[in-house]
């Protein structure tokens, strides 16, 4: 059986790669066109799916997933082994992922590695048996959830107690940097205006580090927030808001997606199933902010600048 060097329907550079590089790329376009096919027959949910497009090296995601061969992390904590590439220096400390391998309760699946915004990142797939999660501290506590661009959420529990939490707003605190580092990009081009330069390329990394960064700080910060509530509260009460249909509006797309709106719902939903808690969806169009928390009247009209109104009927 001749070798796949000599075989004229496989090209030079085959053999040099690992076989999950094609087998990934088969695989996405195999889900994208099945995903293609039953949203054009309605049995997807979601928006309307066009056609699968062919992706280029540029401007796609570059990213392969190991499904076999060796895959493992050393007991240094500080390495893993990847098929072809060999053992790799990680940046972060792989321990929590280490104790669970060694003590039995986790088993790899298959490994992916992204290359987002300058760097590489490896992430297993890991099959686990979680541990009983602690239930809330009150089982009987029920809060809603108020999301908001000036304040992230507003928090109010049965007791009447009521949490204000700041929009941290780390897009905005990068803004001024974000639109320095873009004008330093734009003069940067090559001599065709197509081909970047060595220059173009060095200020597109810099600018891509701000945005990393920035994506890393408002995912902390959720986290944290999400985390929080569930370990507080034993029912969460969180609105079922029309993100996308809030990003349409050109004054507040910014914000609202700052924000992470759709984010906070989704970690307070599994986080909440996590602790065997209770996620109540509002209805989008339950007037909750011109409700009144003592009486129940719904006040008529309420201008987006006003945030707290006195209830006429309330006898306080």
């Amino acid at each position: 059986m001749p070798s796949v060097d000599d075989d004229p329907r496989f090209a030079r550079w085959w053999t040099d790669n690992s076989k999950e590089a094609y087998s990934t790329g088969l695989a996405n376009a195999a889900a994208a066109f099945d995903n293609y096919s039953k949203s054009k027959q309605g049995v997807r949910a979601g928006r309307r799916m066009g056609r699968p497009r062919r992706k280029s090296k540029r401007g796609a995601r570059l990213s392969c997933r190991f499904t076999t061969g060796s895959i493992r992390v050393e007991p240094d904590r500080r390495h893993v082994t990847l098929p072809r590439l060999g053992t790799i220096r990680t940046h972060e400390n792989t321990r929590k992922l280490h104790r669970r391998l060694a003590a039995g309760t986790a088993r790899i699946l298959s490994a992916t590695v992204t290359y987002t915004r300058g760097r590489w990142f490896v992430s297993f797939q890991v099959e686990v048996i979680r541990d009983a999660r602690t239930p809330a501290r009150q089982p009987d506590t029920v809060v809603g959830v108020d999301l908001g661009v000036k304040h992230l959420a507003v928090l109010a529990d049965n007791t009447g107690k009521i949490t204000y939490v700041p929009n941290p707003g780390h897009y905005d605190n990068a803004l001024a940097r974000l639109r320095r580092l873009s004008r330093r990009v734009s003069r940067r081009r090559g001599p065709d205006r197509r081909t970047a330069s060595r220059r173009w390329v060095k200020a597109d990394a810099e600018r891509n580090r701000v945005h990393h960064r920035v994506a890393n700080l408002r995912t902390d910060a959720l986290h944290q927030l999400t985390t929080q509530i569930r370990a507080q509260y034993a029912t969460v009460v969180v609105e079922d808001l029309n993100v996308a249909g809030m990003l349409a509006n050109r004054r507040l797309a910014r914000k609202v997606a700052d924000a992470g709106f759709g984010q906070i719902r989704r970690q307070l939903t599994y986080k909440g199933e996590w602790a065997s808690g209770v996620t109540v969806k509002a209805d989008r169009w339950f007037p909750s902010s011109k409700t009144c928390s003592d009486c129940g009247a719904v006040k008529a009209k309420l201008p987006l600048h006003v945030r707290v109104f006195a209830c006429e009927q309330s006898p306080w």
